[in-house]
């Protein structure tokens, strides 16, 4: 397990009620967080001053007097102005709906409003504060580009030609067709939206095509993550104990460059990384 999660729970203002506020607490400490709860009648210097000092991931204010449009955003403020703006800040209370976008523009990462699950709430600040967690550890020098999108979807046949009948009779056209020598296959690419289904066959009974039909029959072969930084992502992709399979990575169609991921160690999907040559959407 990773570090401990660390909330501060504070009520702003002069809302006297606290009994929300109370409960939140203990639900992020049953989830394994850490909670300092700074009690009634909190400034919003008060809040920042003891968030920093007790070196939170997270801000969680709980407000009922309807001040929450003044007090929520001056938190942000003070956060940014003390060079803390890597801290979460959510907020929950009687907060209309028409308040919700103007508290986000102003910083506040949620808003949980009456009839908001205690689950919802643990899982949001868990998830937002473990991405910010990985993003500064990535640090300035290693930003994190993620795949921008489903490439392809690479599905193994016997036949293109038997095969492509399925897709034109829905629509659907085959634009080009190509052989990759070095992988034993000919593709043949369907565009489909801002995706494009790839149609796989063996050109070899040694291809890796032909041994994947063989034991597990013609249907769905691999899922294809479109990059731009193939470098950077394999490089997060060992350190995350994801294995490669060699060469990687290599040229793929129409110029590409790519790599693959073991099914061994994603849970069975073979994930194909692609990071498009000059021709890739002919």
């Amino acid at each position: 397990m990773g570090e401990k999660i660390r909330v501060l729970v504070a009520k702003p203002g002069l809302d006297g009620h606290d009994r929300g506020a109370l409960i939140i607490a203990q639900a992020l400490r049953d989830a394994g967080m850490e909670v300092i709860y700074t009690g009634l009648r909190q400034t919003p210097a008060q809040i920042v001053k003891a968030a920093i000092q007790e070196d939170v991931d997270c801000i969680g204010l709980s407000s009922l007097s309807g001040a929450h449009n003044q007090l929520f955003p001056e938190v942000t403020r003070l956060l940014q102005e003390e060079g803390a703006s890597d801290i979460l800040v959510v907020g929950g209370g009687v907060i209309p709906d028409e308040d919700i976008p103007y508290l986000l523009e102003k910083g506040i990462a949620k808003i949980f409003t009456p009839g908001s699950s205690l689950q919802e709430t643990v899982a949001f600040i868990r998830s937002e504060v473990e991405k910010r967690r990985r993003q500064g550890e990535a640090g300035k020098e290693d930003p994190i580009h993620p795949p921008s999108q489903i490439d392809h979807i690479g599905i193994a046949v016997k036949s293109i030609t038997e095969s492509r009948k399925i897709y034109e009779a829905l629509g659907l056209f085959i634009v080009s067709e190509e052989e990759v020598a070095e992988e034993k296959v000919k593709v043949a690419m369907i565009p489909i939206g801002e995706t494009r289904i790839e149609l796989l066959e063996a050109t070899s009974p040694d291809s890796p095509i032909a041994k994947f039909i063989e034991k597990r029959g013609e249907g769905i072969h691999h899922i294809a993550l479109r990059t731009g930084e193939m470098e950077e992502t394999l490089h997060r992709v060992e350190k995350a104990n994801l294995i490669p399979i060699p060469p990687a990575p290599r040229t793929g169609a129409h110029g590409s460059q790519v790599a693959f991921l073991s099914p061994k160690s994603t849970y069975g999907v073979l994930i194909e990384l692609v990071n498009p040559g000059e021709h890739h959407d002919q």
